[in-house]
């Protein structure tokens, strides 16, 4: 008989920072919400991702008799100051191309489970935040991110993987509640740029930054572009502002070094005028949800940022973007970088281009003057 304290153990000893046990039963609840949003959600069905789906592990995996959840922190080392603030924590040291960290750890758990003739299988759309309190692994903040009870001194700076067995395990008791303290006045939600988080405990995907920089297919709408800022990918405002958060980052922590090296590869500049090659080999390795086909995203987001930095700087970058990239969106956000900007420069930058400008691309540099 497999002893649990061995398998909690293991867990550890490969990298986790915790571990919980509950059972395979259907997040009714969760089920619910999504058929009620159905809308909000449609995204996300259109790419590949079955949510309502991975609300019954049982349909999944027949066999089940648990759910492991692993928690990982996430911000155990610090990251490039030039890089916060653009590029959301959670995904700045992203191993799922190069397999090179959370996903050999995973896999080295499975195999001790194997080992163990304990079949094991990862449903990537199983409600990983609802398993992990339903784990007792921590509770909710107002902002729908998990925060750990046991680790990363109570903060939501940690990732939930969950796994299905074939092994039954005694469940942890459950903590799904939302655990913030009422004197902080909803921080998060007022804290949100774009509305997102539309009440404690609900949020409106499509108006997230994370989803605006690498799942949405237009141009970015006007009327967010500004209050996205400077985030190029991702978002970490309402953790930023959060109470509970603060522990965390008020702490001294050694380097992520992995993540240093990189940092030249994400300087604006960069990213504005990369190609394929650069891409492939230098950006996507390490960001993992917009593949080459998506280059033009990163370049979008990349010159609203340029933008709303109000740097001047950046004026002759972006109107290399008229002559070096084809993509009208690219070359739109740029004209509304360039107008956002403003001064002289700009205005003599906008008028030369709208002689030669079409469609989207001459609206922005209409709309600039307005």
């Amino acid at each position: 008989m497999l002893n649990k304290e061995d398998v909690v153990a293991a867990a550890r000893n490969f990298g986790f920072d915790d571990i919980g046990f509950t059972t395979p039963e259907a997040f009714d609840s969760q089920g619910k919400i999504l058929t009620e949003r159905a809308q909000r959600y449609a995204w996300a069905t259109q790419a590949g991702m079955d949510l309502i789906a991975g609300t019954e592990p049982l349909k999944i995996m027949p066999q089940a008799k648990t759910i492991i959840v692993l928690l990982k922190n996430y911000h155990s080392s610090a990251f490039p100051p030039a890089l916060t603030g653009l590029f959301g924590r959670c995904y700045l040291d992203d191993d799922r191309i190069t397999k090179d960290g959370l996903s050999r750890q995973l896999k080295m758990f499975r195999q001790f489970l194997g080992e163990r003739q304990i079949e094991s299988k990862i449903p990537m759309t199983i409600p990983h935040r609802l398993a992990a309190a339903r784990a007792g692994l921590g509770d909710f903040g107002k902002n729908c991110l998990f925060y750990a009870k046991r680790v990363a001194r109570g903060s939501s700076w940690v990732i939930p993987l969950t796994l299905l067995v074939d092994y039954e395990f005694s469940p942890g008791e459950p903590s799904v509640r939302v655990g913030c303290p009422e004197w902080c006045r909803n921080a998060c939600l007022a804290a949100c740029p774009t509305g997102a988080l539309k009440s404690p405990g609900e949020i409106d995907p499509q108006r997230c930054i994370s989803y605006l920089t690498y799942y949405n297919n237009d141009l970015t709408p006007r009327k967010l572009r500004e209050p996205m800022g400077m985030w190029v990918y991702g978002c970490d405002r309402c953790q930023e502002v959060c109470p509970r958060n603060a522990p965390w980052l008020n702490q001294s922590l050694p380097m992520n070094e992995k993540v240093a090296a990189k940092a030249a590869n994400f300087d604006l500049i960069s990213l504005l005028q990369m190609n394929t090659t650069t891409f492939e080999t230098k950006v996507w390795p390490h960001m993992f949800y917009m593949g080459p086909q998506d280059l033009w995203r990163w370049q979008m987001n990349t010159a609203r940022a340029m933008g709303n930095s109000r740097d001047e700087t950046y004026l002759p970058f972006l109107d290399q973007v008229f002559e070096n990239n084809a993509n009208d969106k690219v070359q739109a956000m740029a004209a509304w970088a360039i107008g956002r900007i403003g001064g002289g420069e700009a205005r003599k930058i906008l008028s030369a281009r709208l002689q030669t400008a079409e469609a989207i691309v001459r609206d922005e540099i209409q709309a600039a003057w307005d």
